[in-house]
């Protein structure tokens, strides 16, 4: 996954995330249902929920109504640093249809891309998978499958509905650094293998220290400290491309980190990989894979199976494989082979697969140099929670899933097309206009014992 630094929060001006808890709206998380699944079949976790990400939740002082962050600005009288701020200032309950275009019904999950709403609009979300109303829900991938339908027919270019493992703490951090009382509930301690850098608050300190306002988006900036974690990607995708990407990293859990070190110089100067090993079959050379009419037809809705392959076939394995499949009308589709010369004809993710990958793409092999799939694999035993999103993209414009990126590079050149996007497709200026319409629906969620989550 390339940056998220440009995720667009609410329009209006009441955009931050905090670690106090205000008393002005009640959080009540959406129901979302799913399935654990072994040999002898699937049980309903009928009590889960999900929870909105703290940065799109209005923030205001303590006992008032006075915007903490307003625009790309911090307000220096309630936030003169990042330990005053968590004091000062409360993280409200959010109304998720209403505000943001988020609903939920039964195993069944929305995100509407652009919500309008009593206060302008909203664009983006995002949304993580609750165990309790305190906790989120973590998964330990090894030896394990993950499955779910989507139906991403509503994207166009530029726009990425993902769903993703990042090896965040289960309550939000807030055991680790109690300035956090918000803690899961509220949809604190995000973090990915971009070292983002727009996460308000991190390790219960707000990010206001060097605070920039972003160039392209008005309601967002970066601060000096970002939040590192291993990230699995487990599907990027609008109506024209997909990927699904390991992203290890060399530290584990939430690593905060400043300066230099967050890649603001050199964006592989941090303890993550932010490339990733892709796997996006239009990138490996089958065009006629995934899209609208294609073998995967993304016009319907998609069943997409992840299995995470050990080299003991047990949980206490080395991941050496990451499989996909695809299940629609019936029918299970295997995963496209790759058709690059010089690529073996492979169709999962496996190490030989990404050393020949980098090689041949002539990428960078921050994959290799931060330990790889076992690197992944360690962090998917320990646990990690799942993530769902909308989002355009201010960084790239989304041009490095589904078009030719980089663009300055020949489009011939072996992994430079990803799709058949325009290079001036993605603006989020243009698709917040032209798309606001769009939406991701995820829903019947299954996980467990391989082969036991699809038919």
């Amino acid at each position: 996954m390339f940056p998220k630094l440009a995720l667009t929060a609410l329009s209006f001006l009441a955009i931050v995330s905090a670690q106090q808890v205000g008393t002005n709206t009640a959080e009540n998380h959406p129901k979302l249902s799913w399935q654990k699944c072994t040999k002898s079949g699937c049980v309903t976790q009928g009590n889960a929920a999900i929870t909105l990400d703290a940065n799109w939740r209005w923030v205001h002082n303590i006992g008032g109504y006075n915007n903490c962050y307003t625009g790309q600005s911090w307000d220096k009288s309630l936030c003169p640093d990042g330990k005053t701020c968590v004091n000062n200032c409360a993280l409200e309950g959010a109304d998720y249809a209403g505000t943001y275009g988020i609903s939920t019904n039964g195993n069944s999950l929305t995100l509407k891309f652009v919500q309008p709403n009593s206060n302008g609009k909203n664009v983006g979300s995002r949304v993580y998978l609750m165990n309790s109303d305190s906790k989120y829900e973590i998964f330990k991938l090894l030896n394990q499958e993950f499955t779910f339908d989507v139906d991403v027919s509503q994207l166009p270019c530029g726009l990425n509905g993902a769903l993703y493992f990042s090896e965040m703490d289960a309550d939000g951090g807030s055991a680790k650094f109690p300035a956090n009382k918000a803690g899961a509930k509220y949809g604190t301690g995000y973090c990915d293998s971009q070292c983002p850098r727009d996460i308000k608050f991190i390790n219960g300190e707000a990010n206001s220290v060097g605070w920039t306002g972003s160039s392209g988006d008005p309601n967002s900036g970066k601060g000096n400290y970002g939040a590192c974690c291993n990230e699995m990607d487990i599907w990027e995708a609008n109506s024209v491309s997909t990927a699904y990407t390991p992203h290890p990293c060399s530290a584990t859990g939430l690593s905060r980190c400043t300066g230099a070190a967050c890649g603001t110089n050199d964006r592989y100067a941090t303890v993550c990989d932010p490339d990733g090993c892709d796997f996006n079959s239009y990138r490996l050379g089958d065009t006629n894979f995934y899209g609208k009419g294609m073998k995967v037809d993304t016009s319907k809705k998609i069943t997409v199976v992840t299995q995470f392959i050990t080299n003991t076939g047990t949980a206490s394995g080395t991941l050496t494989e990451i499989r996909r499949l695809y299940v629609q009308n019936g029918v299970t589709i295997q995963n496209s082979k790759v058709n690059i010369p010089g690529l073996a004809a492979g169709d999962s993710i496996t190490g030989a697969f990404c050393d020949s990958q980098k090689s041949v793409f002539k990428d960078k092999t921050q994959f290799q140099a931060k330990g790889g799939l076992a690197a992944m694999g360690k962090s998917a035993g320990r646990g990690m929670v799942l993530v769902m999103s909308i989002w355009d993209d201010y960084d790239a414009n989304m041009l490095w899933l589904d078009s030719s990126y980089p663009t300055t590079a020949n489009p011939s050149t072996p992994g430079v097309k990803r799709g058949t996007c325009a290079t001036n497709s993605g603006k989020p200026s243009d698709v917040e206009n032209s798309a606001a319409g769009a939406s991701v629906t995820f829903s019947n969620i299954r996980f467990g014992d391989i082969g036991t989550t699809y038919k």
